[in-house]
């Protein structure tokens, strides 16, 4: 069963990424945080670093696309098999207000017609193969009740399913049921994102489902980022956090753009410590780099690890 990582906006960049690649086992592949298209159809300096491969091939990453216009998705499908890229995947699954309101994101949800149109449009025309990923609907899991054959009238890379819908956001169950359901209903090839947190629990799923091909992992990954291999020693930990300040302070200012980020991944790493409340704290204090940098230093080097279980969810 293959093993991907999520995309995480303001997140998993490529410093992340290239960062990961060097010090854990690598998921079989890295979808990128989406790319907004415009009427511009061009990409901008920031947008072509963040697509430039390093350690990570050009096979082992995809990237998202965030649009309700075919003719921009179409562009930008274009664009990224320019660079080499050999799959594009369409997101449906944001759950942002903002973008929702847009009718981008999970908001396409809401008119499957609509969805369809574009779904013909750009499957007819795309220049690289298409994969979607997707929540269950806005409001209700019944939504996915017709959701899935639109879907499913497409050739379709893979279809991913996150069986939650769009009001929930990352909170609640998940509904299980209707990704057993689709298993049922649709030839595409599955893969399952959502709440496997532990290597327990993508071996558990794996045995329920051996005709699921793959399960993407997204914030178990950011708790456990060697949860694809053998479980992470401290030397691993501690290098990949170098690695990310490094690149981060060469790229950014140290208190207002680098030490924020850092602060967002501590929220999820912190679960691979265990006695580490007060230094976390501290760290979720800290309002200049001088600050943060000596009390992240001493938890990577001093806090005991966690077992292979998540003891606290962000």
């Amino acid at each position: 069963m293959r093993r991907c990582f999520a995309p995480m906006e303001g997140i998993t960049t490529r410093a992340f990424r290239e960062a990961h690649a060097a010090c854990f086992p690598r998921p079989d592949r890295y979808y990128l945080p989406f790319l907004s298209p415009t009427q511009v159809h061009s990409l901008t300096p920031k947008q072509l670093r963040e697509l430039t491969p390093g350690l990570v091939g050009l096979e082992q990453l995809v990237p998202q696309l965030l649009t309700k216009n075919a003719q921009d998705f179409l562009w930008a499908a274009g664009a990224l098999a320019e660079l080499g890229f050999t799959e594009v995947n369409l997101n449906l699954g944001c759950p942002s207000g903002t973008v929702v309101a847009k009718g981008k994101g999970a908001g396409m949800l809401r008119d499957v017609e609509a969805l369809d149109r574009f779904l013909d449009q750009v499957c007819a025309a795309s220049p690289l193969p298409v994969s979607v990923k997707t929540r269950l609907g806005l409001e209700n899991p019944a939504e996915f009740d017709r959701i899935l054959p639109v879907l499913s009238r497409y050739p379709l890379r893979e279809l991913i399913i996150h069986p939650r819908t769009r009001r929930q956001l990352y909170a609640g169950r998940v509904h299980s049921d209707r990704f057993e359901w689709a298993l049922g209903q649709t030839a595409l090839p599955l893969c399952y994102n959502g709440d496997l947190f532990t290597r327990q629990a993508v071996a558990d799923f794996a045995a329920a489902h051996p005709g699921v091909e793959a399960v993407m992992l997204g914030r178990g990954l950011l708790m456990d980022p060697a949860l694809c291999g053998a479980p992470a020693t401290r030397q691993q930990l501690e290098t990949f956090h170098g690695l990310l300040c490094d690149s981060y302070l060469a790229a950014m200012d140290p208190d207002r753009a680098a030490l924020p980020k850092l602060k967002e991944l501590w929220a999820f790493l912190i679960c691979r410590f265990t006695g580490a409340e007060s230094l976390y704290k501290q760290i979720r204090k800290a309002r200049r780099w001088q600050e943060y940098a000596p009390v992240a230093r001493e938890l990577l080097t001093h806090c005991p690890l966690a077992a292979d279980c998540i003891h606290a969810l962000p």
